[in-house]
């Protein structure tokens, strides 16, 4: 798509925070784009702060002439509330549209509405984009990772567009087209998913080291400073150190110190834990992530638990920095695995196709989550991957074996002393499970069989569908099935 004459490249509807941003962006590589927001005084407010970059903006003030404003076929990105909002705006924008036009939902969107609206439009001749967009803000207007969901024809247009305002690494867009109608926004929601789960394992490693050993504020945030020198740089880790070192001016103490210990949620996590159960997959490390700020959430009742529920810990040794920083990475790369083996069941599941090197790579600049890891995540589904897992890649395995007694010394350090880690304990025990050969499930298969008559599978026959001896003195034992 080309800027030529007086007509908009490309349109955007919203300009809250993040359509803000991702409007300046877009004006700041050179594209004209034409811009209308609900609240009409809003439009030339923005228009007016945007300085120099004025001249590529179109402002608007009625869908008509928005819509008017654009070259044809005409690209519209709509940054409004998900769900019914989206979908009346959808319905305010079609009188105006042509056939073969294309309109772009950029927000956190559940992939299943994405997979509606995808079908919904094309009986109508429209085209539509589900893009996850992460980096919050200042990704937005500097350089986001992009993940591109919907026809490949409806993106080729936009692409030169979406490769320019998307964060580059080592001059490599961050941004791709990951697959058919809602694969842009799971991706997204699972690159969430992670986030809380990295997130939740900094804030323990957190009150490890505060509650646990006394460590101030600054005292940690120096040492997540050392830790994103090495293995463990990170976006979130650098944030961290920066976070802890901050002090509160009204009071002088730490801003950390000051903030109320509950936090909220938009829900993208909880969406990954639903979809994961959904495809039979294991997000543990998120789960335990999406519970801990659920349980946040009930500060009156921890805070009466303080109190009717005291208990003097038994007491254990304290971990050392070095074993912190070995369970945290540990505990990374398992919570990282989860998501890709999430990307990989979804993947075969609606037909997508997903290239999980190129997720890996898009998601080294921009996003929440870019991290030192993800050039060895795209290098290991590039090459011989072991039962398509990646904590049996090679040099995964070899980390996770070293960093395994590290993780185990921290959660039951964590344990004797009363500290609550649920997700290094959730990755722990992922991991402990994948590396049984034999588990406990034939006990519960019995119980199953028992109860229920679901039948087993054994050890030394081909098929399914065998019972047990109780099967025939269930009547006799009084068992209710």
């Amino acid at each position: 798509m080309s800027d030529s004459g007086n007509k908009a490249a490309i349109g955007l509807i919203g300009l809250g925070t993040m359509g803000s941003a991702l409007a300046l962006n877009i004006a700041d590589n050179g594209y004209k784009i034409a811009v209308t927001n609900r609240t009409v005084s809003r439009v030339s407010e923005f228009i007016n702060d945007a300085g120099e970059l004025s001249e590529y903006l179109i402002g608007c003030d009625d869908i008509e002439s928005f819509v008017a404003s654009l070259q044809t076929p005409r690209a519209i990105i709509v940054m409004v509330p998900a769900g019914k909002p989206f979908d009346d705006q959808i319905e305010a924008l079609k009188p105006y549209l042509d056939e073969g036009d294309t309109l772009i939902d950029a927000g956190n969107t559940n992939f299943h509405d994405t997979r509606r609206r995808d079908a919904e439009l094309a009986a109508d001749g429209f085209r539509f984009v589900g893009m996850g967009v992460s980096g919050g803000e200042e990704g937005a207007r500097f350089g986001p990772s992009i993940m591109v969901g919907g026809p490949e024809e409806s993106f080729k247009p936009i692409e030169p567009i979406i490769n320019a305002i998307a964060a580059k690494y080592e001059g490599d867009p961050c941004a791709a087209h990951l697959g058919p109608d809602g694969a842009g926004h799971f991706v997204k929601t699972v690159h969430n998913g992670i986030e809380y789960a990295d997130m939740q394992l900094i804030a323990e490693v957190w009150g490890i080291l505060r509650d646990g050993q006394g460590k101030s504020a600054a005292e940690v945030g120096a040492l997540f400073d050392r830790w994103n020198e090495g293995e463990l740089k990170s976006y979130l880790v650098e944030i961290t150190g920066k976070a802890l070192g901050a002090t509160d001016e009204a009071t002088g103490k730490p801003v950390v110190d000051i903030i109320l210990d509950r936090a909220g949620q938009k829900g993208t996590g909880r969406w990954t834990v639903i979809e994961a159960l959904g495809l039979g997959q294991s997000a543990s490390t998120i789960e335990a992530a999406v519970g801990a700020r659920s349980w946040s959430a009930a500060k009156d009742v921890r805070e009466a638990g303080a109190e009717i529920l005291a208990v003097q810990p038994e007491g254990g040794p304290q971990v050392s920095e070095e074993d912190l920083a070995d369970a945290l990475l540990a505990a990374r790369i398992l919570a990282y695995a989860q998501g890709f083996d999430i990307l990989t069941a979804a993947s075969e599941t609606y037909g997508w196709d997903l290239d999980m090197a190129r997720v890996a790579e898009i998601w080294r600049a921009g996003c929440i989550i870019r991290s030192a890891l993800l050039d060895d995540i795209s290098a290991a589904f590039r090459g011989e991957l072991p039962k398509g897992r990646l904590i049996l890649a090679p040099a995964f395995a070899k980390r996770l074996v070293n960093g395994s007694a590290a993780l185990r010394r921290v959660v039951a350090s964590a344990a004797m002393n009363g500290q609550a880690t649920p997700a290094f304990s959730a990755a722990l025990a992922y991991f402990d499970t994948m590396r049984t050969a034999r588990g406990t499930t034939d006990l519960v298969q019995a119980q199953r069989d028992f109860f229920g008559a679901h039948g087993f599978e054994r050890v030394d026959q081909e098929g399914g569908g065998f019972h047990g001896p109780w099967a025939l003195s269930a009547e006799d034992m009084n068992v209710s099935r």
